[in-house]
């Protein structure tokens, strides 16, 4: 019964592990995909100008830095659309025009000029990514525990110590042998 319930306890430390990397790829994923779709944006969406009509700051509550979000006004087809696009590197100001290129199945989808894709996208992949970081700091060195290293490397035999009264290294009772005899020298 003890070895069913080790296995089964290696076997959730390498699920917590497989789990734990699963989590941490998703943001790294996520973010490659979303620089393909603002490349395929650029050169199949429907190029316009937005006005950048407004901007909100939050401070950062239990963050210790503020996020900015601009929100911007665009005319596509005759119809009017407002979308946020969250300040990562660059913010523009109050009143200023942005080139945008809009998707044309879903007017609300759009890249900036400065590469950055309508709405907040990737924020839970990037929660997810720390909880998967977090799960790793604890399962990999669980799992490690519970690999039985000492199998396949023995702890090193202890070294001999010479009975007392025998003959150590270069004491009594040890011989060299040479090809030379004693009595050859000259």
């Amino acid at each position: 019964m003890a070895r069913h319930s080790s296995a089964l306890a290696t076997l959730g430390c390498v699920l917590l592990v497989m789990a734990g990397g699963a989590l941490l790829w998703l943001p790294f994923h996520t973010q490659y995909a979303l620089d393909d779709w603002g490349a395929e944006l650029r050169e199949t969406g429907v190029p316009a100008r937005a006005l950048v009509y407004d901007q909100v700051t939050k401070r950062g509550g239990n963050r210790t830095s503020s996020s900015t979000t601009m929100y911007l006004r665009y005319d596509l087809a005759g119809r009017t659309y407002e979308q946020e696009v969250g300040c990562v590197e660059v913010c523009r100001s109050i009143g200023e025009e942005v080139p945008i290129w809009v998707n044309p199945a879903d007017p609300d989808d759009f890249v900036t000029d400065f590469d950055q894709l309508s709405g907040h996208r990737g924020r839970i992949q990037g929660g997810l990514g720390v909880a998967g970081f977090a799960i790793l700091v604890v399962a990999v060195p669980l799992l490690l525990s519970r690999i039985p290293l000492q199998r396949w490397f023995p702890p090193g035999r202890p070294r001999r110590r010479p009975r007392p009264g025998a003959p150590g290294h270069g004491g009594a009772g040890f011989r060299i042998r040479t090809k030379h005899k004693r009595g050859d020298r000259r």
